[in-house]
C-alpha cells in the first residue's frame, strides 16, 4: 500500500473529534487513558476550500507550515485549489509513513531523527502498527545568527520528594525503556517506580493545581497536578486519594496514600511517580531523577 492510498484511508471521519483508520490492524480505541493523548492519526480535519483560498493561508489558519499540507494533499503541488475541495489537516507539522513489520519505535527514532518517547506518545501510546504520524520541526525563516546557541537550562529541582520518608526510596523501575517485569515485553516507562509500604503517605513535590483526582484505566488511582511554567506530576496506583480536582496545594502536602489500584508494573507495593513536560506535542514525560 502506498503512502496515497494511506492518506486516502485518513479521509473517512467517523465523528467531529476522531478518524476511523481503514487499514487492518491500525483502529485503535477513541477514549485512551488521560495519561496519553488521542494519536495524532485521529486528530486530522478535513478543511473545505473556498473560491480563492490558498495553501499559504489554509497553513497559517491551521498552524502549519504550506509544506506540510502539500505533503498530505499531493493533488496541491500545482498550487490550484477548487471551491470545495477536502484538504487533509494534520494537527502538527509532520509526515505519514509506512512501519516495516517488526520495526519498534527505537528504529523509527533512529531513522528519522525524532525522540522515541515523543514518538510512542504522539501515536497514541501503542506499539508500531502499518503507519505512523512522524513530527517534523519548524524551520525558522530568520538568518541564522552565528551566535553560539546556550545551552538547555537545568531542570528546576523540586522542593519536596513524593513520599513522606525518612530517606529516598529503592527505584524498581526506572525511567525510559524497561523489560516489563511480568510479560518480559519492552516497552517504554514513563516514570519511575518508587517501592513504598502500603498506607506510606505521597506529598506533592511543588506548589501547583490538582488537574485530575480519580481512577484511571490502568493507573488506578491517579493524582495529576499542574505546577505552572509547563511542568506537571503524576502520582499514580494510590490506595487512597486525598485531594479533589481544582484543589490549589502546596509543597508537601498529603495528596493521597500508596496503594495497589490499577495495573501496577511489579509485584510489589509502590507509588508510580511521572514528570511531565508541556510541549507542542503535548505532555511530554521527562526522567524524574533529574528534578530531585
Amino acid at each position: 500500500m502506498t503512502i496515497s492510498q494511506l492518506l486516502r484511508n485518513l479521509t473517512t471521519i467517523i465523528s467531529p473529534f476522531a478518524i476511523l483508520i481503514t487499514v487492518t490492524g491500525v483502529v485503535r480505541s477513541q477514549t485512551p487513558a488521560v495519561s496519553c493523548p488521542n494519536s495524532a492519526l485521529t486528530r486530522f480535519v478535513k478543511h473545505t476550500a473556498t473560491t480563492g483560498e490558498t495553501v499559504a493561508q489554509i497553513a497559517q489558519r491551521y498552524k502549519i507550515s504550506p509544506a506540510t499540507v502539500i505533503v498530505m494533499n499531493p493533488k496541491l503541488r500545482n498550487g490550484k485549489i477548487s471551491n470545495g475541495q477536502e484538504i487533509l489537516i494534520p494537527p502538527y507539522d509532520g509526515i505519514v509513513v509506512e512501519v516495516g513489520r517488526g520495526q519498534t519505535w527505537r528504529d523509527i527514532a533512529k531513522k528519522y531523527q525524532v525522540r522515541a518517547d515523543v514518538l510512542f506518545e504522539l501515536n497514541g501510546c501503542q506499539a508500531p502498527s502499518d503507519i505512523a504520524f512522524i513530527p517534523t520541526a519548524k524551520k525558522s525563516t530568520r538568518t541564522q545568527s552565528h551566535t553560539p546557541v546556550a545551552a538547555a537550562p537545568t531542570p528546576s529541582k523540586f522542593s519536596r520528594y513524593p513520599l513522606v520518608t525518612t530517606t529516598p526510596a529503592t527505584i524498581a523501575l526506572a525511567y525510559g525503556w524497561q523489560t516489563h517485569p511480568r510479560t518480559r515485553e519492552v516497552f517504554f516507562h514513563s516514570g519511575i517506580d518508587l517501592l513504598a509500604m502500603v498506607d506510606t503517605p505521597v506529598q506533592s513535590v511543588a506548589d501547583g493545581v490538582v488537574a485530575y483526582a480519580g481512577e484511571q484505566g490502568s493507573y488506578g488511582k491517579l493524582v495529576i497536578i499542574n505546577h505552572g511554567n509547563g511542568l506537571q506530576t503524576r502520582y499514580a496506583h494510590l490506595g487512597k486519594i486525598k485531594v479533589t480536582q481544582g484543589q490549589q496545594i502546596q509543597a508537601g502536602s498529603q495528596i493521597g496514600l500508596v496503594g495497589t489500584s490499577g495495573e501496577p508494573t511489579g509485584k510489589e507495593p509502590h507509588l508510580h511517580f511521572e514528570v511531565r513536560e508541556n510541549t507542542g506535542l503535548g505532555w511530554a514525560a521527562k526522567e524524574p531523577r533529574e528534578y530531585f
